[in-house]
């Protein structure tokens, strides 16, 4: 499996090495699932699945359509999970809704939202909506794959290519700017690591220190 940034920036697959070892999303009884999906031939990635669970559990997976499933493990945090539940119930779980928008419209990727529990399955596929809680579910997820991308990213970097740690870090800072990342917070540790450890140069420890401060900073506002 490979995966690539949604903007045209692409990383070798070799990273993927740093992942935990991929697993589908347990099902509990009556624990709902929420899955995003999107399929955009042509374009790097081709294939995106994030599966959410009510209470526990999330997996991703990201890569070209001739690749094989390849889902992987992440964290979320109870408010980003609590947000996706409580927009999809503002959208019936996706039962008989119509969310693409009637006009002709260049293709944006196809996208889909399903909700599953207990055999129960209701799900919504569209193009480009303009429903307000559509979006927000949208950017979400789409946050999420992005996060997961930088973090995974950086620690690559910082286990095989120290000299190329700095870039990651410019990735990761842009997407922060961008308050795209539902969670940074989760990169913490991480920074942490970057910030103490005298192996890697200099100007990417006090950047990492520096992105560190402002994500406690802002959680503590």
């Amino acid at each position: 499996m490979r995966i690539y940034l949604h903007r045209t920036f692409v990383v070798p697959a070799l990273f993927l090495t740093v992942l935990c070892l991929g697993a589908s999303l347990p099902a509990r009884a009556g624990e709902a699932q929420i899955t995003f999906r999107k399929v955009f031939e042509g374009s790097m990635p081709e294939f995106v699945e994030i599966r959410i669970g009510e209470t526990s559990g999330a997996t991703f997976d990201i890569r070209q359509l001739s690749e094989d499933p390849d889902p992987k493990s992440f964290d979320i945090g109870p408010a980003v999970r609590a947000k996706i539940f409580e927009l999809a119930d503002a959208l019936h779980d996706f039962n008989g809704v119509q969310l693409d928008v009637r006009k002709r419209i260049a293709n944006l990727g196809r996208k889909t939202f399903r909700y599953e529990r207990d055999g129960e399955a209701h799900e919504v596929t569209f193009n480009y909506t303009i429903d307000p809680a559509a979006e927000q579910l949208s950017q979400i997820f789409e946050g999420l794959t992005r996060q997961q991308w930088d973090l995974v990213f950086l620690q690559r970097q910082m286990r095989f290519d120290r000299l190329g740690v700095n870039d990651a870090l410019l990735q990761f800072e842009t997407d922060l700017k961008g308050r795209i990342l539902p969670e940074p917070e989760r990169f913490l540790p991480t920074l942490d690591q970057l910030a103490n450890d005298p192996h890697f140069l200099d100007i990417a420890r006090e950047r990492a220190r520096a992105l560190a401060a402002r994500i406690r900073s802002s959680m503590n506002q």
